[in-house]
């Protein structure tokens, strides 16, 4: 495979190509890669890309330099393969992205000891963001699940954009008031919540700023708001 291209300074806007590194714990076949990259273009997206999961692998690695994995695979592999299958809407897409990593681990890493029920329960419980308490689950759920909310905390702008990017996906699929309803709904849920941030790691790094986020954005007229959401 191709070498990395820096993923220790990735940003939002700057995709890299994730390849091998001393802290990825497993080499990816060039051909589950290929067969990975087109499912995440089938549909095109805006933000629940290839370019997403090059952003949560950063968070993957800053936690493996850190406090490390006690599952390195198989969460790897659910980073890699959590929004596969994504149609903006649907209630089955982790699920159906979880069978997607488990049938491309039999026919890509069978020689590979991976924990498929591990991996299947990690992607399907990014179907249940902001309805999870951190005393239900293992360390790495918890840390998997921060490295995917991890935009929330990040800078404003790039909070901004990954929330029209959200917005573009459900354009055409729900009426502009509809999508800010429930959109604010789930943020105004994250807010009011004792903490957003599951583990102890992303909590410290991540809360304030994701608060300050959310709350600006729930500040914003609801005209801007459908604005940028469609109509």
């Amino acid at each position: 495979m191709p070498a990395w291209k820096n993923w220790r300074t990735a940003t939002y806007t700057e995709p890299v190509v994730i390849t091998t590194d001393s802290h990825v714990p497993l080499e990816v076949p060039a051909a589950m890669w290929a067969e990975l990259e087109a499912a995440y273009q089938t549909p095109p997206r805006a933000y629940h890309n290839i370019q997403h999961v090059h952003e949560v692998a950063v968070h993957y690695r800053h936690v493996a330099t850190s406090i490390d994995w006690k599952y390195p695979k198989e969460v790897f592999l659910a980073v890699l393969y959590h929004d596969a299958i994504y149609l903006a809407g649907r209630k089955d897409n982790e699920a159906r992205s979880a069978e997607l990593a488990v049938e491309a681990v039999g026919k890509y890493l069978a020689s590979e000891s991976i924990d498929l029920i591990k991996l299947s329960n990690l992607i399907e419980l990014t179907a249940r963001h902001g309805h999870l308490q951190p005393d239900n689950l293992d360390e790495d759920s918890k840390l998997f699940l921060d490295c995917d909310m991890a935009i929330l905390g990040a800078e404003p702008a790039q909070f901004l954009a990954y929330d029209k990017a959200i917005a573009s996906e459900y354009r055409g699929k729900l009426p502009g008031w509809m999508f800010q309803f429930y959109r604010r709904k789930f943020l105004k849920n994250l807010l009011d919540s004792p903490r957003i941030y599951l583990s102890e790691f992303f909590l410290e790094s991540h809360e304030v700023r994701a608060r300050a986020n959310i709350a600006g954005l729930l500040k914003k007229p609801r005209s801007i708001l459908m604005a940028s959401s469609g109509r």
